[in-house]
């Protein structure tokens, strides 16, 4: 997978400042989202323009065939399916130069009739991710004329799967509640590792994932924010803070949830990574105009005139931006997916519309997770994790018999 180096700290910039709005439980997807804000900084002007460079991390000029470049570098990657959609107004012209620059067949048209337009965008929608989100984010109304849209669709299994078991935590927001543990153990120690930083300790732990694909699960120290959590995980990753990793460690408490111990065998043993952690399936929305500044949007949601020369001589404005984000983490693997839309609609005035020594690693409290492609470092998915899913022996609700086996459907 070839993507550049600055592509990937643009993705990763975008995704910590992102989850610097972030106070509860979420998942979201930056890479979703950023080259479609590329595909929208080539075809603005003015104040939209320079907004929307800014918020993608690259000069406008640069923006499309980066996101073209990182677009045809997802779609060759194994267990990960990337898809962009264009949908028009019959009666808008597209500059031939802006639209050349997208992936092929990627062009459909809006009739005006919102039942049929939307029956045609969830269904694009649902088939791109698998079925793992059936429905397009975004506000469809008589007047959109444009919608641009991505969908991602990620799925990996563990080299090693986990074991399920009841897990109580003893303190902490999870405190008294049975909830569907996983565990398992390894000779790799360094798969753990902690990294100090001026915001606190981070404990990472790295599940290998057997296409390429991993999951880095972070956990902080408890007065940590989750946008601190995740900017450290980020940067571990990228190299721009150092780790120690469990085959380096002394023994006592050395990082949040982490803890080294010599342990009595009955018979000699290597020494031991011993990893809980919990499984969990969530999803949510996000509306990006919300944080329009965040998105490089401020400008462009102006309706009283046009942004977007670059892609058609009418003028155009952004109505709506949404994001659909989901993930599962269970016993054999992980999945997840993000559907990214943006509607325009008419700017300005428009003629018509559009003892071995264990190493013990507990993630017993909320904690944060980064899908990763291993060798480029690209962030695919990010979250925290609030609510994880209750043991399906102690708890009388939904039935999660086995949320492994959802990595195989």
């Amino acid at each position: 997978m070839r993507v550049t180096r600055a592509t990937v700290e643009a993705v990763a910039g975008l995704t910590t400042r992102w989850f610097r709005a972030v106070e509860d439980g979420t998942v979201l997807s930056a890479v979703g989202v950023w080259p479609l804000l590329a595909f929208l900084a080539d075809g603005a002007d003015g104040a939209a323009r320079a907004e929307l460079a800014e918020a993608v991390g690259l000069p406008a000029d640069r923006a499309a065939p980066a996101a073209r470049e990182l677009l045809e570098a997802l779609r060759a990657l194994r267990g990960f399916d990337a898809a962009l959609g264009l949908w028009t107004d019959r009666t808008l012209e597209l500059r031939a130069e802006w639209e050349s620059g997208l992936p092929a067949d990627t062009h459909g048209v809006l009739t005006g009739d919102e039942s049929t337009d939307r029956g045609v965008l969830d269904a694009w929608a649902q088939k791109r991710t698998g079925g793992l989100l059936d429905r397009m984010p975004i506000a469809l109304t008589e007047d959109t004329e444009l919608v641009l849209a991505s969908a991602l669709a990620l799925r990996t299994e563990w080299l090693r799967p986990f074991e399920e078991w009841p897990v109580t935590p003893e303190q902490g927001p999870w405190r008294d509640r049975t909830l569907l543990g996983l565990r398992r153990e390894s000779s790799l120690l360094d798969r753990v590792a902690v990294a100090d930083t001026p915001e606190g300790s981070v404990t990472e732990l790295r599940v290998l994932g057997t296409n390429g694909i991993d999951v880095h699960l972070l956990l902080g120290e408890e007065r940590m924010t989750p946008a601190a959590v995740l900017r450290t995980g980020v940067d571990v990753l990228l190299g721009r803070h150092p780790s120690v990793n469990g085959t380096r460690m002394p023994f006592g408490d050395v990082g949040p949830g982490l803890r080294v111990r010599r342990v009595r065998r009955v018979t000699p043993q290597p020494p031991t990574l011993e990893v809980t952690t919990v499984a969990y399936d969530m999803t949510a929305h996000h509306d990006l105009l919300a944080r329009h500044r965040l998105f490089g949007l401020t400008a462009a949601r102006d309706s009283t005139r046009g942004h977007f020369p670059g892609i058609s001589g009418s003028p155009l404005a952004i109505g709506s931006a949404r994001q659909s984000a989901t993930a599962r983490f269970g016993a054999l693997g992980f999945r997840a997916a993000a559907v990214t839309a943006f509607a325009a609609m008419p700017g300005g005035i428009p003629e018509r519309r559009y003892v071995t020594t264990t190493v013990e690693a507990d993630f017993d409290r909320p904690f944060g997770f980064l899908a990763v492609h291993r060798t480029s470092r690209l962030v695919l998915a990010a979250g925290w994790v609030t609510e994880p899913v209750p043991h399906p022996g102690y708890e009388d609700e939904e039935e999660y018999a086995h949320i492994g086996d959802a990595t195989h459907t």
